[in-house]
Order: C-alpha cells, then structure tokens, then sequence
C-alpha cells in the first residue's frame, strides 16, 4: 500500500497523524526522470536563465522546469563582453542566490570556461562544487565527442550532466564569432555525432543552439535524451532564453530567435526618473510616508519647546 493508498477520506493517516493529500502532490519537483517522460509524451520543456534570488523565484513560481544559472551571467549581469571571463567564484555565488529561490523546477548550473578543460581531475572537483555548495541538480558543459570522457566522470560521481553542443560560447574565439553552426554536411555530420555521443554517455539533457531547424529536429529524433533549443528551431523537446532577453534588459541588439515578452528596461527607468523629479520637486516622501512621534511624546517635546521660548523672550 501506498502513502496516499493510507491517507483515508478525512485526510488523516493510518498512525493518527494528519497528512494533507494535497501538499503531498502539489507542486512536485522537476527530475531528471520528468524531463525524459516529458520527451516521451511529446509534453514541451521549458528553460529560463535566473541568476539571482528574486529572478529565480519568479521563474519558479511561474512554472518553468529548468531554470538555468547561464555563465551568460557573465554579460547580463556582470558587464564582461563574454561568457569567457568569468570565474567559478562568481558562478557560485550566484548559484547560491538562485537555489534560495528555487522550490519546484530543477536548477542546473553552467560550468564556467576553465573550470573543465585543464583536466578530467579539476573538472570533477568544480562540478562537485556546483552540487555541494551551490545545491544544484546538474552541470551544464559545452561540448560533444571530446566531452564523453569527462561526462563518465561526472556520471561515476553520480552528477547529472546536461550537454551544450551548436554555437557555444566559449569557443567563441575558434568558430569565429558567435555564428549559427551546422550550415554544411560535414558540421551536419558532425553535430550528429556529437549529439549521439553525448546520448550514449548519458546525459540528462542536451542543449542545442545556433542550428538549423532541419537539424535538429533531426537530432531530436536521434536521441534519447530531451534537447532544448536556443536559436535551433520550434522541433526541440524544450526552448530555453535569457531571462534579461526577454525582459529587454539587455543592452546590445537581440538575436533573431529572441522574442520579447515585455519592457522591464523601460518600466525601471520610467520609475527611476519619477523617483528622482518627486524627490528634486518635494513630492517625496509625503507625510503620510513619513513616521511620527506619538502623541504624548509630541506633547511633551512641545511643552519643553514653549518653555524654551517663555525663557528666552524673558
């Protein structure tokens, strides 16, 4: 018998103790297991980045599955012109934040550049790191064949592990610029190994940016493991953006697959400026957003005021 086979009409249980029915199914968390029976349904996955507390939370409670701690942090966040600069320190220290936040969709973290390539050995000590400190359910790398290795690592470690493969952005620097992969056979065909490879190595997830729609939807098809796009058409298991993409809250133009969902840019900065002219005019604050002493404490200070005054005009 079952938990919930125990829990009898009135909502209490077998031993006495009431047990709610409702809070035992409400808002179950999002696993690696959800994600593959969502591929199987054909159900969409749906991924945001969150980088902070408030950010994450509001995601959370919207619902959406995987909220990702992006290193596109790194821009959004911390003004570097890359993914590239930032460090494990700072990508922790925002996973921290996130997780405070997150209570029902599944938090996955990026590994940063530099915290995986230098060896197998570091990488698995930075991804335990992620886990431990950071309290999330997996690592995001970037990467296909040449990452397999690494992945059996993680795997061994009992690390969920999400694939990045397409445009990644922190081979920025060999492909040349942020251009969209896979536009002739051979990157076809070696798209298509790199996903099989990751799939067969076991990951919970691949990430799939940058591609043409015709690919991955072929990809999709190949694999067993849910792919969420970026940029890689409508024919992926999930889509996933940047928060601050869709809230307009970035500062350089949007890339063609981004879509714009509302102006939290011009929201702040018509509050900021209306902050600033009841402030420079008087306006703020009024007295009724203003504190006041009690009334005898008033009377009294009054009082002493009076007395001062009778005495000095004497």
């Amino acid at each position: 018998m079952t938990l919930l086979q125990a829990v009898s009409a009135d909502g209490r249980s077998g031993t006495g103790g009431s047990v709610s029915v409702t809070s035992i199914n409400a808002c179950p968390r999002i696993t690696t297991t959800t994600l593959f029976e969502k591929k199987q349904r054909r159900e969409p996955i749906t991924s945001l980045t969150a980088y902070d507390y408030p950010s994450a939370r509001l995601v959370d409670e919207a619902g959406i599955d995987v909220i990702l701690v992006g290193d596109s942090l790194a821009m959004v966040m911390l003004g570097y012109d890359s993914t590239m600069p930032v460090t494990m320190d700072e990508m922790l220290h925002h996973v921290r934040a996130a997780r405070r936040g997150v209570k029902h969709g599944m938090l996955v973290a990026d590994m940063p550049y530099g915290s995986y390539q230098v060896s197998n050995e570091e990488g698995l000590r930075n991804a335990a790191r992620f886990v431990k400190e950071g309290g999330v359910e997996a690592v995001k790398l970037e990467g296909g064949e040449k990452r397999v290795e690494f992945i059996h690592r993680l795997r061994d470690a009992e690390i969920p592990v999400f694939g990045h493969i397409g445009l990644t952005p922190q081979s920025v620097h060999t492909m040349g610029g942020y251009k969209v992969q896979g536009k002739t056979l051979s990157a076809v065909e070696q798209l298509m190994r790199d996903a099989v490879a990751l799939d067969r190595a076991g990951v919970c997830g691949m990430y799939l940016e940058g591609i043409p729609r015709e690919v991955a939807a072929m990809i999709t098809a190949e694999v067993k493991a849910p792919t969420i796009g970026i940029g890689a058409g409508p024919d992926c298991d999930g889509q996933v953006l940047v928060l601050h993409d869709i809230l307009n809250l970035t500062f350089s133009p949007a890339a063609k697959f981004v879509r714009r969902y509302g102006d939290a840019a011009a929201l702040i900065s018509n509050a900021v400026k209306a902050f600033k002219h009841d402030v420079e005019n008087g306006a703020y604050p009024a007295d009724e957003e203003s504190y006041h002493l009690p009334k005898e404490a008033r009377a009294t200070i009054e009082t002493v005021v009076e007395r001062k005054r009778a005495v000095g005009s004497r």
